[in-house]
């Protein structure tokens, strides 16, 4: 019996560092040309630099000046910052109210938001970039509110799982002791869907730093986010600065590396939670 868990704990442990190799490498083969000459990169994309191919930082200074690095990158901060917040705040309220007031509207709304989730994003993107034309919301500041249609679907679906899992009781004894509906939302239920307020916000940010299609559509390339920036190192006639790209392709995942690495015990304890709570 001990000798089959082995061969079956062997065979699970060998197909996942499998998978971590698969998911590691294409960021290690990143990370290694971005040190390369650009004429060395597509002839040995798999090998170490070397005294010969190695060209120090330069790529990272040509890539940073080439797509106005610094720019984009507080294009990029400023919408997923933005985005995120408004996204945890309304989704979390809603997914509240929606919860906790139960009405056939109100079970109707949830519905409809589960339902958002599997709609496919090629069959709204025209509708939705017409409709934002003509709505003036083609900006940075008009994208978050689109980015907060988007990201509501997931996010008050997993608010809802939350909050179920909240004794009523402890909001009746609020609201016995004064507070009005706003202060026991603030004061009470939101301090309380910490952890799954930390969840959504992580998925979202990782969402909304990496996206390209929706400010391509939007916003175009007036105002370059990260991914659009680097999308411009690409010249005439296919010709492509790979140095420079690879460069800018690091820095632009060190920051939700980083992000991820310092909040993912968060992930984890909030779907926990509710799985257990729910």
């Amino acid at each position: 019996m001990q000798k089959t868990n082995k061969g079956a704990d062997t065979l699970i442990f060998l197909i996942l560092f499998l998978l971590a190799v698969a998911f590691i490498s294409p960021i290690l083969i990143v990370l290694m040309n971005s040190f390369k000459g650009k004429f060395f990169i597509s002839d040995t994309p798999f090998l170490l630099p070397n005294s010969e191919t190695f060209s120090g930082l330069s790529n990272y200074t040509s890539g940073i000046a080439k797509t106005d690095f610094i720019s984009a990158f507080g294009m990029s901060l400023f919408i997923t910052v933005f985005s995120v917040a408004v996204i945890v705040l309304f989704t979390s309220m809603t997914a509240w109210y929606i919860t906790r007031v139960k009405t056939k509207f109100n079970q109707l709304l949830y519905y409809i938001f589960v339902f958002s989730m599997i709609v496919p994003f090629q069959m709204v993107m025209f509708t939705m970039t017409k409709t934002a034309n003509v709505l003036n919301l083609d900006n940075p500041v008009g994208i978050i509110l689109i980015y907060l249609g988007f990201g509501s679907g997931l996010s008050v679906f997993l608010f809802s799982g939350f909050v179920k899992s909240i004794p009523i009781e402890i909001e009746e004894a609020v609201m016995i002791d004064g507070c009005n509906p706003a202060q026991s939302f603030f004061k009470v239920v939101l301090p309380i869907l910490k952890p799954i307020a930390i969840t959504v916000a992580i998925l979202n940010v990782m969402w909304v730093w990496n996206d390209y299609l929706l400010p391509d559509l939007v916003i175009g390339s007036e105002y370059k986010t990260i991914p659009i920036a680097i999308q411009y190192l690409k010249g005439g006639y296919g010709s492509i600065d790979m140095g420079a790209m690879m460069a800018m392709l690091v820095l632009a995942i060190v920051p939700i590396v980083i992000f991820y690495l310092l909040c993912q015990k968060y992930i984890i304890e909030g779907v926990v939670a509710g799985a257990v709570k729910g």
